[in-house]
């Protein structure tokens, strides 16, 4: 492919595109296939010849799209936002032009430099101490796009260890757990309140408990939204005591991040100041597409003394005056991700960002629901694997303690208000189906007075809970 043909089907892809997330609603969001439903699709062995585009391109539709789980769909309830934009994609398709390997200043200075003042934008829009910043006198720290809050955790994780115990919830994300297990790190999980929240007590208590027994705690992660529930740890109780017994505080909020561009919906940010590292996803809600992680961490000389490495070939003249993030991070090589996040906070601007996230964070209609069954957990399990089976709508389960849950997220900017009503109208409309049957084989009574009697009692059998990260804490 030439440079006229690629201006000519990049036209044809963006057009494919803006077709795609332009009727994405018609689709079905899960898709019906089995493992290894690929194999038969494609051939044994990559073509020994060019093949034409226009075949390439049929295949989008033959082979890709019949697997493919909609994350943008406005029925895609499960996991948590994946949103995307088009300055986003935009950025992604200059920086894969550019594709530099910005390991170093010298590799690529605007790649740093952007990423240096897109991050200190992106600190002082969420509201973060100032510390964070690169761009500040009394500052030593900074920020970094990575990979993923996985990277970063463990990375956090690498900087803060010695003699080595890592706390954190039960309700913390299984990215901690695996940091722990790479870093070498015995892990404690520790109970939560009522609000699924960890508190200070808690921490002190197994503190103490740790260091009678020969160990010493390093580091405690604490959540800001929680994966299963949208929970939030008081870091308000937990930084105090962190600073007392000399802890690095890390504070994961992955999922709620993007919320703190509201200065309304900052209630959990209280304590703050007492973290040592913040991390948050960009790529949930903020509609910059994954891969784009922040990650900002209060003293970076931690994170250089950690990763440093000095081969000749890496060094040069301006080493000692410029930020080489290969000494943040865990790869060498790193990609040109500050493009798209640039694009985005320039495309929409602070007062557009913040109209989306109170629009998505559950001013319009709550962020997360959890409901469950209360005829018991298998019975809820069996309601998620019809909805599930029907395909008009993706969730996933959650454990609280000894409880099955379904998750029912809003991940798309394309959901309306419509389309939470619809599809919690199909939610109970099968569950009320699903108890008739369990009670036919109960009850000898006419099937008609049977679903009437589950449709009248759903309220009392559902239990439902909503968080909104519009409400107070």
């Amino acid at each position: 492919m030439q440079a006229e043909e690629y201006n000519r089907r990049g036209k044809e892809l963006v057009d494919y595109i803006t077709e795609y997330l332009g009727s994405i609603r018609e689709r079905k969001v899960i898709p019906d296939v089995k493992p290894g439903y690929m194999k038969e699709l494609l051939p044994d062995s990559a073509p020994t010849e060019p093949e034409e585009w226009e075949t390439i391109f049929k295949d989008i539709e033959r082979v890709i799209m019949p697997g493919v789980v909609h994350w943008q769909s406005p029925h895609m309830h499960a996991y948590y936002p994946s949103l995307t934009s088009w300055p986003s994609m935009l950025g992604d398709m200059l920086a894969d032009a550019i594709n530099c390997i910005g390991f170093t200043w010298a590799s690529s200075p605007a790649c740093t430099e952007l990423e240096m003042n897109v991050m200190d934008w992106l600190c002082k829009a969420l509201g973060l101490p100032s510390f964070f910043l690169h761009h500040h006198p009394d500052s030593r720290g900074g920020g970094i796009l990575q990979g993923t809050v996985s990277e970063s955790t463990l990375v956090a994780l690498l900087a803060a260890r010695k003699d080595k115990i890592l706390h954190l919830t039960t309700s913390a994300h299984s990215s901690v757990e695996k940091a722990g297990l790479i870093s070498l790190v015995k892990i404690r999980f520790l109970p939560t309140d009522e609000q699924f929240s960890l508190r200070g007590d808690t921490l002190k208590q197994a503190i103490q408990e740790d260091r009678s027994n020969g160990l010493v705690p390093v580091m405690l992660c604490a959540t800001l939204g929680t994966t299963g529930v949208c929970a939030f740890d008081k870091i308000s109780e937990l930084g105090p005591v962190c600073a007392e017994e000399g802890l690095w505080l890390h504070v994961d909020a992955a999922y709620a991040g993007s919320a703190y561009f509201c200065p309304e919906l900052r209630w959990s940010l209280e304590g703050i100041e007492y973290a040592h590292s913040f991390v948050f996803n960009p790529s949930k809600w903020m509609m910059v597409h994954f891969d784009c992680t922040a990650f900002w961490v209060k003293d970076k000389y931690k994170l250089q003394q950690t990763f440093s490495v000095d081969p000749v070939y890496l060094r040069h003249e301006n080493s000692q005056a410029a930020t080489d993030f290969m000494h943040w991070q865990i790869p060498l090589s790193r990609r040109f991700r500050s493009l798209k996040l640039w694009f985005v906070m320039r495309a929409f601007g602070l007062k557009n960002l913040q109209a989306h996230i109170r629009h998505v964070s559950g001013i319009q209609f709550p962020l997360l629901f959890i409901l469950s069954l209360q005829e018991g957990n298998d019975l809820t399990q069996e309601l998620l694997r019809r909805l599930t089976r029907s395909g008009t709508m993706y969730l996933i389960p959650a454990d609280l303690h000894t409880k099955r849950i379904i998750r029912f997220t809003v991940t798309s900017q394309f959901t309306t208000s419509d389309d939470i009503l619809k599809d919690w109208g199909i939610i109970s409309k099968m569950a009320a189906n699903l108890l008739a049957e369990m009670r036919d084989g109960l009850e000898q009574k006419p099937a008609k007075s049977q679903i009437l009697a589950s449709k009248r009692s759903f309220s009392n059998l559902v239990s439902v809970t909503s968080h909104k990260f519009s409400l107070g804490g």
